[in-house]
């Protein structure tokens, strides 16, 4: 498990050590539950029902991951390793990527039985294990096929434009004063695509940022956005939707506040719809990086450990509602920023909510040229085919992309290079099942798990009670 995780995600080690160092332990300590599990009932009731509890564990492992707890870290659920091949898993707007996992696992125990059963006596052989193993792996690819024969047709009556400033990250926290520089780049770069069918255009995660973070109930009154308004007041036909690091002043104090010279404050890292008439909607990132944003309050004692943008338990403040973006030209937007793209039942709820397009904010350039960027942008294709909308993805240093509803790449920009582009995107009203009924499968390996624990701990009570009388004097 440590194995996995160092040769997948090393590249964590560029944005914080620590961070990467706990990312490793405790993700390879966690994935040891599932085993650990197997074990028991594998002891209990039999090899093959060790086998179905071990798939049922580890989803449930998977799940748990899923969800907001403070440590959630589902970058390597085992269905997110087939999102550089859509075209095996259009399926996914079905059952979401727990059903990749679950294909994956399946496939496996059987391929497994059939590798243990060659070292069986000759009569006892069988080929039923690979048979099963084959039918399993070919069923879905056959499935794949048909739910890709119907492509749908790209195209809308406007256009979004999506900016790549390729503005280093580190310079940026680094250089105070820089937003002016950072926006003259991001205003020129929408200049040069931008016409009069554009509609939206996208910027990248905390475009709008400086030191001391800006004040979202004065955005018109900040000086140092001068050049955003006057850029909006000449196309006042358009939206912009943008990152930026906020900060709101609160009457109450709350959970996530910080009290600065008598007042309380909450942090956040943002993104906002804006045009000419003023800001219209605002959304606080709600899955936080463990160690990077946010830290669980088991884990308070080493918050010191962590810098800037090693966050902390009183770091960012999050929202708990999926609330849909709206703009003045129709787009109704799924925000996500960075890493809350490769949660699927999270996204989904966008769109049962109303959305009609994704669209994903992400500064990938932490990492810097890693396997981590290919990876994150490769995920959101995932997130395209289980609720059939298109994503548009502007990244900082790159890859900055549209895809559309079959999770299909169009026009990315590589990375460490700034650019602009242009694409008329349809929006979407598909309700898939995924998005009308969420992640089934997981929920049916929690029941499963349950009862699994129930089983074993029922026998194991059993057994004590027949030690205890088999032990106890007679009378």
């Amino acid at each position: 498990m440590f194995t996995w995780n160092v040769a997948t995600t090393w590249w964590i080690w560029n944005a914080s050590e620590i961070g990467a160092l706990m990312a490793f332990l405790a993700n390879s300590f966690l994935m040891c539950f599932p085993w650990l599990g197997f074990k028991i009932v594998r002891k209990q009731l039999g090899e093959n029902s060790g086998y179905l509890a071990l798939i049922a564990f580890w989803m449930c492992f998977e799940f748990i991951h899923l969800q907001d707890w403070g440590l959630s870290w589902p970058w390597l659920t085992l269905g997110n390793a087939l999102a550089n091949r859509p075209h095996w898993v259009q399926w996914y707007e079905y059952t979401g990527t727990s059903g990749g996992s679950f294909w994956i696992l399946l496939v496996n125990v059987f391929l497994f039985a059939y590798l243990k059963n060659r070292f069986k006596p000759p009569e006892e052989k069988t080929p039923r294990p690979l048979l099963l193993g084959i039918l399993i792996l070919i069923v879905p690819l056959l499935i794949s096929l048909l739910d890709g024969i119907h492509l749908r047709k790209r195209g809308g009556q406007s256009n979004i434009v999506i900016v790549q400033p390729n503005i280093d990250p580190y310079e940026k926290v680094d250089e105070a004063g820089s937003l002016d520089s950072q926006l003259f780049k991001l205003i020129s770069l929408s200049e040069q695509a931008i016409d009069s069918n554009t509609s939206l255009v996208v910027w990248p995660e905390t475009a709008l940022y400086t030191p001391s973070s800006i004040n979202e109930g004065a955005l018109e009154e900040n000086s140092l956005l001068g050049p955003l308004w006057t850029f909006l007041k000449r196309h006042p036909h358009l939206s912009l939707f943008t990152g930026i690091e906020s900060f709101r002043q609160l009457d109450n104090k709350t959970k996530y506040s910080r009290e600065i010279n008598g007042m309380n404050i909450e942090f956040y890292n943002s993104s906002a719809v804006i045009d000419s008439g003023g800001a219209h909607a605002f959304y606080h990132k709600s899955m936080l990086v463990p160690g990077v944003e946010t830290l669980p309050w088991f884990l308070k004692f080493i918050d010191q450990l962590f810098a800037k943008f090693g966050g902390t338990t009183a770091g960012y403040a999050k929202q708990s509602e999926r609330t849909v973006l709206e703009t003045k030209t129709g787009y109704k937007i799924a925000p996500a920023i960075c890493y809350e793209s490769i949660y699927g039942e999270f996204m989904s709820r966008y769109v049962r909510n109303g959305a009609n397009i994704i669209c994903i904010i992400t500064n990938d350039g932490w990492w810097k040229n890693t396997p981590g960027h290919k990876q994150h942008m490769n995920y959101a294709r995932l997130r395209a085919i289980e609720t059939r909308t298109w994503v548009v993805r502007s990244a900082n240093t790159g890859i900055s992309c549209f895809i559309d509803p079959y999770g299909r790449v169009i026009d990315p920009q590589p990375w460490d290079k700034a650019a602009a582009i242009k694409l008329n995107v349809p929006s979407s009203n598909t309700k898939t099942l995924f998005v009308r009924e969420g992640d089934i499968i997981s929920r049916a390996m929690i029941v499963l798990s349950v009862l699994f624990i129930a089983w074993n701990l029922g026998i194991w009570i059993k057994r004590k009670s027949i030690a205890k009388k088999m032990n106890s004097p007679k009378v």
